[in-house]
């Protein structure tokens, strides 16, 4: 599914030059649910900037499904990444005036989907969160944990093959963290592949591989225990 193999990014100033990643190889199989973690500033949030690709990258290779986007155009970029990737942030990033259901709706409308699909789409995300009942209330009227399970709703409306989490419980208490990962947890049951970058090694502990990363440069935890990879679940069931 992702396959980056010496990845280097390099930001640069007239007088600094600073090395957010340096030779990276990171290797994600299709179905997998894989913890990055590492000190503040190691280049976890680089990582998933350039997975998503929202960033590009100084040097290397970087494959996605199967397809070189070293040198794709900005335009190439957004389309893929608008069709394979879904995000989850720390910080939900709903708008504040939208209802839950437009809020949803915002990324599918970009694809020119007719309205009917939408609407379908919105409806099967949100009850799937558990949210069915709320899609006409506004994000202020929701607690953080009906914020982010309606974030994750918007992510899975179009179907992502690739779902990218930045710290997904970061603002939430334990028990709505619990509940969001557990979430989380599901969807990568039914077959979607998740990378989430997190510092809570409780959370990291769930994920089936972790990745460490200190100064830009990738560690397979796995291999350092000695612990047996988990095989990615078997989707429940495939997307049409």
């Amino acid at each position: 599914m992702l396959e980056m193999r010496q990845i280097a990014k390099v930001y640069r100033t007239e007088l600094v030059e600073t090395h957010a990643l340096r030779s990276l190889d990171l290797h994600v199989r299709e179905g997998e649910f894989v913890a990055i973690t590492g000190p503040s500033g190691s280049g976890k949030t680089t990582l998933l900037n350039i997975a998503g690709l929202l960033e590009t990258f100084t040097g290397g290779q970087f494959i996605l499904d199967g397809q070189d986007v070293s040198n794709l155009s900005d335009d190439a970029r957004s389309r893929l990444r608008n069709l394979k990737i879904g995000f989850i942030f720390q910080g939900f990033n709903l708008i504040p005036d939208l209802n839950l259901f437009d809020n949803v709706d915002v990324p599918l409308r970009y694809r020119g989907m007719p309205a009917a699909e939408r609407k379908q789409r919105i409806e099967d995300a949100l009850g799937r969160v558990g949210l069915a009942s709320r899609m006409r209330h506004y994000p202020a009227e929701l607690s953080g944990g009906q914020q982010q399970r309606a974030a994750i709703a918007r992510a899975l409306a179009g179907s992502p093959r690739l779902l990218l989490a930045d710290e997904p419980t970061g603002n939430l208490d334990s028990q709505m963290a619990r509940s969001v990962l557990e979430l989380i947890e599901e969807i990568n049951a039914q077959g979607t592949t998740i990378v989430m970058v997190t510092h809570d090694p409780e959370l990291a502990a769930r994920a089936r591989r972790n990745v460490h990363i200190v100064d830009g440069v990738a560690t397979d935890l796995t291999e350092i225990t000695g612990r047996a990879p988990v095989a990615p679940p078997t989707p429940a069931h495939a997307e049409p």
